[in-house]
């Protein structure tokens, strides 16, 4: 069996203008995520994070290239290819508030994805696989029975990762999964993803503005710039002089102004990913 997850190959998507011009979001794209890889997707707004995202979900028409997942074609043209990409691939979104149906309980949320894949399951069986997957975040399986506006932004943000988990997919898109969240509660989120890949062996492609925080948690990352690539780098090497300009300007423009606040808030962030979870203390 291959170790490629995901390969994206010379990726062009087109969407349609005014008076039949186009604008290209995407330009000749190729990047691939290995079983169990992390890849970060970086760059400003505009420059075709999303879109690449929404491809790999087979929510856009691509206009030229190839989207494979474990060697097979990316399709969902048909309801029933829709269900199998679904269960390969889910999403944790950025709004943990907002992602989550707030007049539906967290059991019956995180059971959507198994219902919507029409699964052979038991109301028993379903309602085990919920609690099991609450208890794999670090909730309790009576919060199945709770609304969304019960619990705290990172709370919710469990129960979105409880969501996509529960169809145990292969690959799991973070769009910017962690920047509405307060910096300690970023870093519990974090390690829960980081414990959960160790065990499931998950993918991750991570799309965020944070490069701090994509250099954390990513093995590889990918610059885009206007909806090109312009590099592909190791997300540990620190050695600049390989990095394109913009690049380079991109990692300049995100440090705070600051020098000493700068590495405060640093060297804060790198103590709570050392600390152990303690998301009950949200509850307080």
């Amino acid at each position: 069996m291959t170790d490629v997850m995901l390969s994206v190959n010379n990726l062009t998507v087109d969407y349609p203008g005014r008076r039949r011009s186009t604008f290209r979001a995407v330009d000749d794209v190729s990047f691939d995520i290995q079983r169990g890889e992390t890849v970060g997707l970086v760059g400003e707004s505009g420059s075709g994070k999303t879109t690449i995202a929404r491809a790999v979900q087979g929510l856009l028409a691509t206009t030229a290239g190839s989207i494979m997942l474990q060697g097979a074609p990316v399709q969902a043209r048909t309801v029933q290819q829709r269900r199998h990409l679904a269960s390969q691939v889910q999403t944790v979104f950025q709004d943990p508030f907002g992602s989550l149906n707030p007049a539906r309980t967290v059991g019956s949320t995180i059971a959507e994805s198994l219902l919507a894949q029409n699964a052979p399951l038991t109301k028993k069986e379903t309602a085990d696989r919920v609690d099991a997957e609450l208890i794999s975040v670090g909730l309790s399986p009576k919060d199945a029975g709770r609304l969304p506006q019960e619990f705290s932004g990172g709370m919710c943000q469990r129960i979105a990762i409880a969501r996509a988990l529960i169809a145990r997919p292969q690959l799991v898109i973070c769009d910017e999964a962690v920047s509405a969240l307060d910096l300690s509660i970023q870093a519990q989120i974090l390690n829960l993803l980081a414990d959960l890949q160790a065990e499931r062996g998950i993918s991750y492609l991570f799309i965020t503005h944070d490069l701090a925080v994509v250099r954390h948690v990513a093995q590889r990352i990918a610059v885009l710039e206007h909806g090109k690539m312009v590099d592909l780098l190791d997300a540990h090497d620190d050695d600049r002089s390989s990095w394109s300009h913009y690049t380079r300007k991109l990692f300049d423009a995100a440090p705070i102004p600051d020098p000493a606040l700068q590495k405060a808030r640093r060297e804060q962030f790198e103590r709570t990913l050392a600390e152990p979870d303690t998301h009950n203390a949200e509850e307080s």
